[in-house]
């Protein structure tokens, strides 16, 4: 505890981290802030039944995802995932269209290039999605609800659904320019720990009223071990050993030292995740707009979270993923280029193009079993729920929620270990260092 205070007392003692923190919780405050502001037009009172489709399913999922500010009717209510979707669809062009190759090799000015076309790309996909959301409202609202009909109040809501995700774009590039951490990973994860309390108040009720309080905390024991797992999947690296020749310049030497390149079992991050539950929100969108009977059925299966389909379909998503993200984050080519230039080499293994061999086949061996981990982890609501634990907790024992929870806490806390250091401060740990991992606004 008395170290605690005293790291508490240090983070206040530099100006630039304390502004940072501030600056973080003020933008963080305001988009909680507009969880709770109503669509215009729309009687609050009247939410009910809107709350009651949210409350479980994959429509659960992304309410938990959006703070509750979709079963709110919020003018954030499409929160941030319209652009992680557009994030995903640039990247998926950065492989097979020319032209993004490009930009990505431009540094700076191609990196704000793809930025810009990015959120052309989210407002294109939040005008479809915004309408299908009016249509799940008018479904699920009576006539009452509605101050106004038709066109008088779809049009300006769809404005203010597409304005109100782009603020929220704008403030998670506020946090990560001025604030600490990945801003865009902030948000996504204030969302899902607005829900945790009431989650936790929820479980040990029901608990309660069944007598089974021994139960409640065999789960949080159980929560516990997943969550070191999740860390141990996070943090868990495959060091490759690199050699780097002897080479004098003036007086002083270089190189002659042996480094490492540490390699992640899970290199991909909640990436796969996202990916997959982007595919399958796709029929959910089609069906809003679409209404078509055969195309609900499919819907249906893929938004039952605890039936076979969507596990499996998600599990095998994951998987095939994680591959694929890997492969277009990792450049085994360019690694072994850098390496070369810089007169480094792995020993036992030649340069050039058997090092590249040799860096590919080490990836694909590590990420095999942490594909399937990530799989595993992503499914665990099910089982969680399969023993009796309610949706709204039992999502915090697997999925993207857990992995984000798991992943930004650990980068915002390894960036502010980094300012205490840089400030000749002890760190937050007596012993070793916390490795952080970039944040999902880093695709």
């Amino acid at each position: 505890m008395k170290r605690f205070i005293e790291t508490l007392k240090n983070i206040y003692k530099i100006e630039d981290l304390r502004f940072r923190i501030g600056t973080t919780m003020f933008f963080l405050l305001i988009y909680r802030l507009g969880s709770f502001v109503s669509l215009p037009g729309i009687d609050p009172a009247q939410l009910q039944n809107l709350q009651n489709q949210t409350s479980d399913g994959l429509l659960g999922l992304i309410n938990m995802f959006s703070g509750g500010a979709f079963a709110q009717a919020s003018v954030f209510a499409l929160g941030i995932m319209p652009y992680i979707s557009a994030s995903i669809v640039i990247q998926l062009m950065g492989i097979a269209v020319p032209y993004f190759q490009r930009l990505q090799k431009e540094g700076e000015s191609g990196r704000r290039k793809i930025n810009q076309i990015t959120r052309y790309l989210t407002v294109l996909i939040l005008i479809p999605q915004a309408s299908a959301y009016l249509t799940n409202l008018h479904m699920q609202l009576p006539d009452s609800a509605f101050a106004m009909q038709g066109i008088w109040f779809n049009a300006p809501s769809i404005v203010i659904l597409t304005a109100g995700s782009m603020f929220v774009l704008w403030l998670g590039e506020r946090i990560t320019d001025k604030g600490i951490g990945n801003g865009i990973s902030l948000i996504i994860m204030i969302g899902i720990i607005a829900r945790l309390p009431m989650a936790v108040v929820q479980e040990f009720g029901s608990r309660i009223n069944g007598g089974g309080l021994v139960m409640f905390l065999v789960e949080f024991v159980i929560l516990f071990i997943v969550f070191m797992a999740s860390i141990a999947l996070v943090q868990g690296t495959r060091r490759i050993p690199v050699q780097y020749a002897k080479r004098i310049v003036g007086n002083k030497q270089y190189g002659g030292v042996r480094q490492y390149i540490p390699l992640k079992v899970n290199a991909a991050g909640v990436m796969p995740i996202i990916f997959a539950q982007a595919i399958m929100m796709v029929p959910i969108t089609i069906v809003g707009v679409a209404n078509s009977e055969n195309l609900r059925g499919v819907a249906a299966a893929l938004s039952n979270i605890t039936g076979l389909w969507y596990n499996l379909t998600q599990f095998l998503l994951v998987v095939a993923f994680t591959y694929f993200y890997t492969a277009i984050t990792i450049n085994p080519t360019q690694m072994a280029e850098d390496m070369k230039k810089n007169g480094g080499f792995i020993p036992g293994v030649k340069p050039g193009k058997k090092t590249v061999e040799f860096l590919d086949t080490v990836m694909s061996r590590i990420t095999l079993p942490g594909s399937i981990f990530l799989g595993l982890v992503t499914i665990m609501p099910a089982f969680a729920m399969m023993i009796g634990i309610s949706q709204s907790f039992a999502l915090f024992y697997g999925g993207t929620s857990l992995l984000i929870l798991v992943g930004v806490v650990l980068d915002t806390l390894q960036q502010i270990e980094s300012h205490l250091l840089m400030r000749h401060y002890d760190g937050l740990m007596q012993s070793g260092r916390i490795k952080g991992r970039p944040g999902l606004g880093g695709m």
